[in-house]
Formats: C-alpha cells, sequence, structure tokens
C-alpha cells in the first residue's frame, strides 16, 4: 500500500471517541457525516407490521422498468450505528449497479436493543417479504439478501435461524466483508485482526467494543448466531458470495466462514478485492474498489438467478 495512505489511515484510525461511552454521539457524528437528501431516483419509505412492532424499510427501485428483483439489505455500524439515511446512497447505487429493487430495513440498534433484536427485525422483514413476495412484486425466487460487515453478519445468521426455524430459506446470500467470529482480541485465531486492526481504519478494539455493546451477555458471544463460524453443521445454506477486503481486520474471518461453508457441501464463492479496505461501499461509486465489488455482485447473480 502507499506509504502516504497509509500514513493517514494510522492518524484517521485513532480513536478520538469512547464508543462504549459515547455511542450516542457517534452516531450522531456518523448522521452529521452522511445527511439525508431526498434522492432523484424513486425510493419509497414503508413501515412493516411484524410481531406486533412496525420494523422502517426503505425501498431503492432502479430506473430499468420491469425489474422483479429485490436484495433485502441489512447495513453495517458494528450493530451499533448506522440506519437507513446514512445507507442511502450506497442502497441508491446498488440499485443502480445491479438493477435490482433495494429494500433496506432500519433494524434495531445495540446497546438499547441488544443481541437478538436487530437480528429478529432483519429476519421478521425477511420472512415477511420470502412468504408474501407479491409485497415487493417479485417471486421468492428472484429474492437474494445481501449485508456489509455488521449487515453481513445479520445476513449469515439469518440463513442459519431460518434453517432452525424452518419457515423459509433465502437461495442467495451475498456477505460483504462479514463479521462472523467473536474474538478480535490479540488472541485472535485470524492472522488479519493482527496485521490490520490497527492502522486501517477500522481497529480491531472497534470491533471487541462493539462485540460488546451488541452482546452485553458474554455468554452470547458464542451463540452461532453471534459468531456464525460457531455453527456445528452449516448444511443446506444459500448460495453464497463473500467479498473481502485486503487491509480488514475482518477478511481472515470471513473467508473462513466461506471454507466452511464450502466444506458442508454449500455452493460458495469467496473473492478478496486487493488493497481495499473495510467499508469500501461507502467510497464514490465510480472508483475502482467498488466497481470492482459490484462487477463480482453482478455475475454471482446472473449466474444463480434461474
Amino acid at each position: 500500500m502507499n506509504p502516504i495512505k497509509k500514513a493517514v489511515f494510522k492518524v484517521l484510525s485513532t480513536a478520538v471517541i469512547n464508543v462504549k461511552t459515547h455511542y450516542k454521539l457517534y452516531r450522531s457524528i456518523i448522521i452529521a457525516a452522511n445527511p439525508y437528501i431526498k434522492p432523484l431516483y424513486n425510493a419509497l419509505d414503508y413501515k412493516m407490521m411484524v410481531t406486533g412492532r412496525e420494523i422502517p424499510v426503505r425501498v431503492f427501485r432502479p430506473k430499468k422498468e420491469g425489474s422483479a428483483k429485490v436484495l433485502i439489505f441489512f447495513h453495517g455500524g458494528g450493530w451499533v450505528t448506522g440506519n437507513i439515511d446514512t445507507y442511502t446512497h450506497i442502497c441508491a447505487n446498488m440499485a443502480k449497479q445491479t438493477g435490482h429493487t433495494v429494500v433496506s430495513v432500519n433494524y434495531r440498534l445495540a446497546p438499547e436493543n441488544p443481541f437478538p433484536a436487530g437480528l429478529e427485525d432483519c429476519y421478521y422483514v425477511t420472512r415477511e417479504i420470502m412468504i408474501n413476495p407479491c409485497i415487493v412484486n417479485c417471486q421468492f425466487k428472484d429474492i437474494t439478501i445481501i449485508g456489509d460487515s455488521a449487515g453481513g453478519n445479520l445476513a449469515a445468521a439469518l440463513a442459519l435461524m431460518a434453517k432452525q426455524k424452518g419457515e423459509f430459506m433465502p437461495r442467495r446470500q451475498i456477505l460483504l466483508y462479514p463479521a462472523t467470529h467473536f474474538d478480535h482480541s490479540e488472541a485472535s485465531p485470524f492472522q488479519s485482526v493482527r496485521d490490520y486492526g490497527k492502522e486501517y481504519l477500522l481497529t480491531a478494539e472497534r470491533i471487541e467494543t462493539y462485540m460488546q455493546l451488541y452482546t452485553q451477555n458474554e455468554k452470547n458471544r458464542h451463540n452461532p448466531l453471534v459468531a456464525p463460524l460457531l455453527a456445528p453443521d452449516l448444511s443446506h445454506q444459500p448460495k453464497t458470495l463473500i467479498i473481502t477486503a485486503e487491509c480488514d481486520p475482518l477478511r481472515d474471518e470471513g473467508e473462513a466462514y466461506g471454507k466452511k461453508l464450502r466444506e458442508a457441501g454449500n455452493d460458495v464463492r469467496i473473492i478478496r478485492i486487493a488493497e481495499a479496505l473495510h467499508g469500501f461501499l461507502i467510497l464514490p461509486r465510480h472508483s475502482k474498489t467498488v466497481r470492482t465489488c459490484y462487477a463480482h455482485i453482478n455475475r454471482f447473480l446472473n449466474d444463480y438467478e434461474t
């Protein structure tokens, strides 16, 4: 990596705010840095009533007429930050780049709503759409779940939960630089945590903080619905695309999850984006990293949407 870039990342990686004690302030900063501006494209807000509660979703429809294919999207932010507003430009670009309708789920955040609250929101919205695909004007076979970072974790956990409950099973899942393990300390079994956990924007310390806020009860860290890599049986999972970033502490665990899925008999593609950092979807849509990512996503969707 370019030494100048690396020096900049080192400075930016220095935590100024203690997220564990000032998570609300950190959320405010994230929101201020990603202001919601009513888009020029077709975006509609809904509230889905499930289990007696309303779960907000934002639907982004591509300009392409007649598209009936859907991506159900779960945003990142360590289960603590992020919402449908801060991810609006990412989802709008996703709809444009893939030609799919994108349904972004505004799930509940920790620590006010720790595990499994956010996962349950994602599961219930997905279940409603899967069982009644006419809600988004598509068929069951045309639905793919997708998430980035913590959202990738939620997508993977959702598929495991779907297998447990037996109510539905997504046909495809796309996991973008997902968290799949519970330990991001120096004792982590993954070298990428040690190689990229200090000076590459997302730090291992920050991941540990997010995990503590999300799980609260330490026993939950070992739950496969928090750490999918711990699942004893990964058979009968969706066709899977996992995209990781080379300079990301979560890289190795994401790839390890893909390999374990493959060993369990699933159809899995694992792609590593060279020199990319965690969270690269936030980059301008014309950047090489983002264009490369969507090229792989579209190839996966085109090959398996039958």
